[in-house]
This record gives structure tokens, C-alpha cells and sequence, in this order.
């Protein structure tokens, strides 16, 4: 049979089949989806209204617990209501509000409505006893719904200060003794994007509903159909989705354009570079969203030829640079007729970087095998001038001049020995001392080994050391030369006085972090980049080795130092090491590096 016989066949059975069935078929489903429609839109409120309820008792609660912390520290009512107006500032709460059995206003995060009545349409007596929330949905003064969560306020440990005492008659005192007023508690929740969930929850079911009706009408159809059509139109599905999950999870960037350079494809790893959303740029003009490199790219593979590769730096429209890695082709249909452009593209960044990392390291490496043999050669002559120096001032007692000249001498053979102490110590391999220690301690000697110098200053040192920080496997005498470098630079960096902070964190559970922070001069931006490289200093006596020695011990440790800074307000040095679980794995304590 020819194609065009069979396709006449299939219109032919489509026509023959009754009319009654079809009928048939959508008054058994119109029904059925009905009914899950309205559950579905029914499920929908019964779980928004759940969510919005947990939500207002949550913030209830939280409110009670940061009130019965101010009872234990003896807040007033002003810093009780100052609590509530900041927690009543949280997103989605309309209002908080404590009103009395009498409904008289208590606490309002509008702190105007103070005194009025509320709630007078309410039980607040018996709602005052209640342990356990009401709700109900009020209008708002805009119009819009507010869901008003509402309980008792006034917990088993006793009445809060502040709040209402001062209008508190004497006859209405607790079993305790205590004159407090039965209150109770106001949360009140913009609705708004609930009711615009509802909405858009109730479109949903009602499409799905539709297109359900639609797909069980077409499979009533289907039936009739041959099984070889569904098996083709099964397998083409499949292999949609699957092109569609692979182009959209690839690795790498994908752009499609079509003849009119309108985008037709937009991956996630495209959004992600390009920090646009792809639902946003789709069916969009290409020009002013992609950059002019990738623009020029279609012209360009027209003239090179079927597949472009090329490096590039992309300026992007947030005025970022970013360097790409490039390949173009063009998009054919099977009879060759062109229909658009594919552009693919990697982000060199990370590439870049790493590559930057490696010549450093490798040009570090060179200058510290030069400076060892530099530092050799010189400390010998050095000895020999320290002795000389030493001799001539012995022999010159009577004339203070040359003895002057002499201690000179000496003080600056002496600075030029530490200065090769420090080259030699940055050059040679780092030999350690492992073992479990506490940072407390070390920050707390460090402290002690500045304070006096500080002080001098007119520097006020303030810690914070938090308890339960776990053990670091750390050679303690090597982070306590990191923790006393950054602080004697945090020192030298306020010499009008100023606020010098060593803190404790642990950002995740298996780092701790800990932050010295002056509020010194700070660092100039074309600095900042530098101030890890060898001898790169700004103070006229600093040898420009400290910082990347405190480096090279932290990043022995597996861990980092990072660096903020803004001019005329100060630095941060946070040095990120790992807990003693993350460094398990390293048991000799005698480690190389």
C-alpha cells in the first residue's frame, strides 16, 4: 500500500468512528477531572492556611523566647516594644500586636495605635486563656486580606516585664504575686501572595485539569490509532526529553539563534555566565543581550566555514570581562537548508586563574631558591662585620662618637640577620610540630605579647571567643607567628589609636574562622592584590615577608587566609583553618612540606 493510501485510510477510520463515542468519553472525564480539580484547588487552600498558621505561631513563639531573654535581663517595656516593631519587620507580617483582656492596645508595631482598642469583636477573655492558636482573615486598611494568627500571652514562667504593668490594677495579680494582665498576641499576615498562589494554584489545577481532559480525550482517540504510531510518537518523545535535558545540563554554554538572530536556546550553564534567566531572553532579539564578540560570530562563520573555534574576552552588559572559549556551527535540517546559528562557550575564569596560579608558584620557587643562596652568601660577611663593629667599640670606650658609629653598626647588622632569618625561613621547606590544640589559648597569648605596644596607641583590643570551638591539629608555635604577624600589622596600621578585633567563628562545621580586624588606614585597591607577594611592603622598616610566610603556614594547614579592606576604615585578615576531623587523615606530626 502506497503512503498516500494509508494516510486516506487513517482519515477515513477517523470519520467512521461514532460520535456517541466520543461523547461518551468526555462525559465520563469531564466529571473525574472535575473532582480532582476541586481537591487539588481544596488540598491547596487546607495547606496554605496550614503554612500561613505555623508561620504566625512560629513568630509568636520566637517573640515570647527573645521577651523572656529581656525578663532575665531586666528590659523595660520601651525595649520590649522595640522588639516586637523589629520583629513585626520580618516579610509578609502586616502587623504584631499585644492587646489586654479589655482589648487596649499593649505593644503595636505601629507604635501610634498604643492605647486603642482591638479585637473587641473577639472573646479576648477566653481567648487570653488559650494555649493553642485561633486564626481568621481580617481586611487590612489597604484593602487587601490579612491572616490573623492570635493566641494567649502569657507564658507558664511568669508575666513579662514592662508591658502593661504600669496600667496593671492591684486587685489583678498572678497566683505568684506578680501584677500582670492577661494578654494576647496579634500576628497578622499579608495574604497577598498567598491569595496570588491560590490564584495561581487554582489556574494551574484548572489547566492541568483541562490539558489532563485533553491528553485523556486524545488517548480515547489514540485507542483507534495503529500501535505503530504511538510507538514512534513515544520514542520521539524521548528522545526530546532527552535532548532537551542534555543541552539544558551540559557543562558548557549553548546559544541558538535563528536566521533573524532571535534566541531559540538558552541553556542553565548560558544563565549562569551570562546572569541572565532564559525565560527572559527567549524569542528576544540577540543585540543588546549577548555580547558584540558573540554577535559577530554568525558573519564570521559564514566567511571561515562550516565550525568556528575562538578565544575571546566578552565584555558583558553588568560590565563584567569575561574570557570564553568559542565554537560556532551552523543548524541544518536534513535537506541542508539552513535555519539558525548554535554557539557554544566555556568560561576560562577558573582556567585562567589556575594557570596564574602555577606561574606564581613556579616564579615564588625561583626567587626563594635565589634568596637562599643570596642569604647564604651574605650572613657569613655579616658575622664577620658584627665582630669587627664589636671590637672597634671596645676599643673606643672613651670617645662616644665612634662607640655611636659602632652600635649602629651593630643594630643594623643585627636588623639585616633577622631580615635573612626571615628570607631563610621563607625559602626552606616548612617542618611542623603537629598536634591538638586549642586557637583560644594562642589568641589569648598573642593579645598578651601586643597589649603593651597597643596600648602605647591608645589601641583598644577586643576579643571574642566563643565557647565549644573544637581542637585544631595545628603546630601551635607557627599559628601563633601567623596570629602575632596580623596583629602587629593591624597595630602598625592605627597609629592614631583605633579598635583592634580578634573573633571566633565557625561559618560551617568543619571550619573555623578567625577574623583580625583593625580600623587602620586600610588598603589602597591596586594593593590588595599584592600584599601576599614577597617582599611587597608599605612601611619603610617591614621586610615584606611576614604576610606571605603567615600564608604558607596557614595553607600547610589546609587552610586559607582572605583579606577585605576599604581606605580610611579599616582591614580584615579571616584565616580559615580545618577541624580536627577534616585534618584526621595527616598522622605523622612531624610533616614536610
Amino acid at each position: 500500500m502506497k503512503k498516500s493510501e494509508r494516510k486516506l485510510s487513517l482519515r477515513n477510520f477517523w470519520v467512521m468512528i461514532p460520535p456517541w463515542v466520543i461523547l461518551g468519553a468526555l462525559l465520563l472525564l469531564i466529571p473525574l477531572f472535575g473532582t480532582i480539580t476541586l481537591g487539588n484547588i481544596h488540598l491547596e487552600r487546607e495547606l496554605t492556611t496550614r503554612l500561613l498558621i505555623e508561620k504566625g505561631e512560629a513568630l509568636i513563639r520566637s517573640f515570647e523566647a527573645g521577651a523572656r531573654t529581656g525578663a532575665g535581663l531586666e528590659w523595660s517595656s520601651f525595649q520590649l516594644r522595640k522588639l516586637l516593631i523589629e520583629t513585626a519587620r520580618q516579610p509578609g507580617v502586616n502587623h504584631l500586636i499585644i492587646a489586654d483582656s479589655q482589648g487596649v492596645i499593649l505593644a503595636d508595631s505601629d507604635p501610634s495605635m498604643v492605647g486603642e482598642l482591638y479585637g473587641w469583636d473577639l472573646d479576648l477573655a477566653a481567648a487570653a486563656q488559650k494555649t493553642q492558636v485561633a486564626w481568621r482573615q481580617i481586611a487590612n486598611p489597604q484593602g487587601a486580606e490579612t491572616f490573623e494568627v492570635y493566641r494567649g500571652f502569657l507564658p507558664e514562667e511568669g508575666p513579662f516585664p514592662g508591658l502593661g504593668e504600669e496600667s496593671a490594677s492591684p486587685d489583678n495579680k498572678r497566683p505568684d504575686g506578680n501584677r500582670s494582665r492577661d494578654c494576647v498576641i496579634f500576628v497578622g499576615l499579608d495574604m497577598g501572595p498567598v491569595l496570588a498562589a491560590r490564584e495561581q494554584a487554582a489556574r494551574n489545577a484548572v489547566i492541568t485539569a483541562l490539558s489532563l481532559l485533553l491528553i485523556g480525550f486524545a488517548g480515547m482517540i489514540s485507542l483507534f490509532l495503529a500501535q505503530g504510531y504511538r510507538s514512534v510518537r513515544g520514542s520521539l518523545s524521548q528522545v526530546k526529553a532527552f535532548s532537551d535535558s542534555l543541552v539544558d545540563h551540559m557543562p558548557i554554554g549553548l546559544v541558538a539563534m535563528d536566521l533573524e538572530e532571535k534566541i531559540m536556546a538558552f541553556n542553565e550553564t548560558a544563565e549562569v555566565i551570562f546572569r541572565l534567566s532564559g525565560g527572559d531572553v527567549l524569542g528576544r532579539e540577540a543585540s543588546g543581550i549577548l555580547p558584540d564578540e558573540l554577535l559577530e560570530m554568525p558573519d564570521t562563520l559564514d566567511a571561515a566555514g562550516p565550525i568556528l573555534e575562538k578565544e575571546m574576552e566578552c565584555q558583558l552588559g553588568d560590565g563584567r570581562t569575561v574570557p570564553l572559549e568559542v565554537i560556532a556551527t551552523r543548524l541544518q535540517d536534513d535537506e541542508g537548508t539552513l535555519f539558525g546559528y548554535a554557539i557554544l562557550f566555556r568560561d576560562l575564569t577558573e582556567v585562567q586563574r589556575l594557570k596564574s596560579e602555577v606561574e606564581r608558584s613556579r616564579r615564588l620557587a625561583a626567587i626563594g631558591s635565589l634568596a637562599a643562596g643570596v642569604a647564604h652568601e651574605i650572613r657569613n660577611p655579616l658575622s664577620s662585620i658584627k665582630g669587627f663593629a664589636t671590637v672597634l667599640r671596645e676599643r673606643h670606650r672613651e670617645n662616644p662618637e665612634d662607640q655611636r658609629i659602632a652600635d649602629i653598626m651593630i643594630s643594623e647588622v643585627e636588623r639585616l640577620n633577622r631580615v635573612i632569618g626571615q628570607l631563610l625561613e621563607f625559602s626552606r621547606p616548612l617542618t611542623m610540630n603537629r598536634k591538638d590544640s586549642a586557637i583560644e589559648p594562642i589568641l589569648q597569648h598573642t593579645v598578651k605579647m601586643i597589649e603593651e605596644q597597643a596600648r602605647k596607641k591608645g589601641i583598644d583590643i577586643r576579643t571574642e571567643f566563643p565557647e565549644g570551638v573544637p581542637d585544631l591539629l595545628i603546630d601551635p608555635d607557627k599559628m601563633t607567628q601567623v596570629f602575632l604577624n596580623l596583629s602587629l600589622n593591624a597595630v602598625n596600621a592605627m597609629d592614631t589609636g583605633g579598635t583592634l578585633s580578634l573573633k571566633i567563628s565557625r561559618p560551617e562545621a568543619r571550619t573555623i574562622r578567625v577574623d583580625v580586624a583593625d580600623t587602620g588606614t586600610g588598603i589602597r585597591p591596586d594593593e590588595l592584590g599584592r600584599i601576599f607577594d614577597p617582599y611587597f611592603t608599605t612601611r619603610p622598616s617591614g621586610t615584606g615577608l611576614g604576610l606571605p610566610i603567615a600564608q604558607r603556614i596557614v595553607e600547610a594547614h589546609g587552610g586559607k587566609i582572605a583579606v577585605a579592606s576599604q581606605q580610611g576604615k579599616g582591614t580584615v585578615f579571616s584565616v580559615f583553618l580545618p577541624c580536627r576531623e577534616t585534618s584526621a587523615g595527616h598522622t605523622d606530626k612531624e610533616l614536610s612540606l
